[in-house]
């Protein structure tokens, strides 16, 4: 008998199609939230809005390219925002393109520039009753790789 068995759960998908059910989930979820003005992105913005707001926060999304790996500032920026989101019980993935998340996110809406992708969170809209089945899905994903220590999941975004 299982663990799952014994607590009455799935075991965990494995493979590519879980992996991509992710990424299309994530691209859901980042359309969606940007739509309803629930999307907050810059690691500054986001540490910001954490700190004031913490139980605002849904989910967070960690960027970075291969080139932003030895930005040793960018890096502890990650860690102190891994480390708040696990403190205070918010979903977190890291997704290893940059440059996808802009084109799904696009520029800034204020002002059409660029804008600094590396942390993006999701809130919670004012809609009480606004449930996401793509935050949900994302959710579940957190949870199953927490069950297998993996507390930070890479995710790929679709093409």
């Amino acid at each position: 008998m299982t663990l799952e068995e014994i607590h009455g759960q799935q075991p965990a998908p494995v493979g590519h199609d879980w992996m991509q059910g992710a990424g299309t989930a994530l691209h859901e979820l980042l359309v969606s939230a940007q739509r309803r003005g629930c999307l907050t992105a810059g690691v500054y913005e986001s540490a910001k809005l954490m700190n004031v707001d913490p139980d605002n926060v849904a989910f967070c999304v960690l960027a970075a390219d291969q080139e932003d790996e030895g930005d040793i500032a960018l890096q502890i920026h990650f860690t102190l925002i891994q480390a708040f989101c696990c403190e205070n019980d918010i979903d977190i993935v890291r997704v290893n393109d940059v440059s996808k998340l802009a084109a799904i996110v696009g520029p800034s809406e204020e002002s059409g520039e660029p804008r600094d992708l590396h942390c993006i969170l999701i809130t919670n809209p004012n809609e009480e009753g606004w449930k996401d089945p793509a935050l949900e899905k994302l959710n579940l994903f957190c949870e199953e790789s927490r069950n297998v220590n993996d507390w930070v999941p890479t995710i790929t975004l679709p093409e």
